[in-house]
């Protein structure tokens, strides 16, 4: 069977999902028939819906031969090719993708950026750290949110004060995603921050800062939480709520 039939199937009648599954090649055959090479030279075929599953493939088998090739996919004109390059890389965890993936999240492609920032939150690489804060500064909001969420998972202190400043970006899915980042990072620093974006006019990034405020679980909050327990929104309140006995627990 060529490349081409294990990546789509051949064209024949159509069966019930049960009858693909029982079809579908396992990773281990795969591997054992070393089809790698196959994959990798289907990266750089003509269709793009073969080279999307190729990307795919790679990332499933986890073969150390598919990372130079991978990292040349990051420059795909098709967003789905890279996205699903950017994940394979991921998969592998070669320190060889960290760099790539950096230059990437430096570009000037929006949609290549955001694949980027997400890929490198997962590798959990820190010499992510400070591109991801340049890229949590200016450009496309999704790419800073991205950033935002990617600094979250790595949990960097470096992150905390420019996810700070990030709390009054103008757009609510970033300021969203900088909440949580914070949370997740606990540092002292942000609580006053926190506390006075509480007051923001979106009920869900209160909901959001409520939550960071309780993981936090620093004293300085519980006053500001209280005031929480009277806001309009019934979310925000259960949200309060929930922070200040975690504080409590402390």
């Amino acid at each position: 069977m060529g490349i081409l039939d294990k990546l789509f199937g051949k064209k024949k009648k159509k069966k019930t999902s049960q009858e693909k599954i029982a079809k579908k090649p396992s990773v281990q055959k795969i591997k054992e028939n070393k089809d790698v090479e196959g994959f990798i030279n289907a990266l750089k075929d003509e269709n793009k819906d073969v080279r999307r599953n190729a990307a795919k493939a790679l990332g499933n088998i986890k073969d150390e031969r598919a990372v130079e090739p991978l990292i040349n996919a990051l420059k795909d004109e098709d967003g789905w090719v890279l996205r699903h390059a950017a994940e394979a890389l991921v998969k592998i965890r070669d320190k060889r993708a960290v760099e790539p993936l950096i230059n990437a999240l430096k570009g000037v492609d929006s949609g290549v950026r955001i694949h980027a920032a997400s890929a490198l939150g997962k590798f959990g690489d820190n010499q992510a750290v400070e591109p991801l804060i340049q890229a949590l500064k200016g450009g496309d909001s999704k790419v800073r949110q991205g950033a935002a969420i990617a600094l979250g998972k790595l949990g960097d202190k470096r992150a905390v004060e420019p996810l700070v400043l990030a709390l009054k970006d103008e757009y609510v899915g970033v300021r969203l995603w900088v909440a949580e980042a914070l949370g997740k990072l606990g540092d002292n620093q942000a609580v006053e921050p926190l506390c006075k974006a509480l007051k923001d006019e979106d009920s869900t990034f209160r909901r959001f800062v409520a939550d960071a405020l309780g993981k936090i679980g620093d004293n300085q909050a519980v006053e500001p939480l209280i005031l929480a327990l009277k806001d309009e929104y019934r979310y925000v309140r259960e949200a309060a709520k929930k922070a200040l006995e975690k504080i409590k627990q402390k």
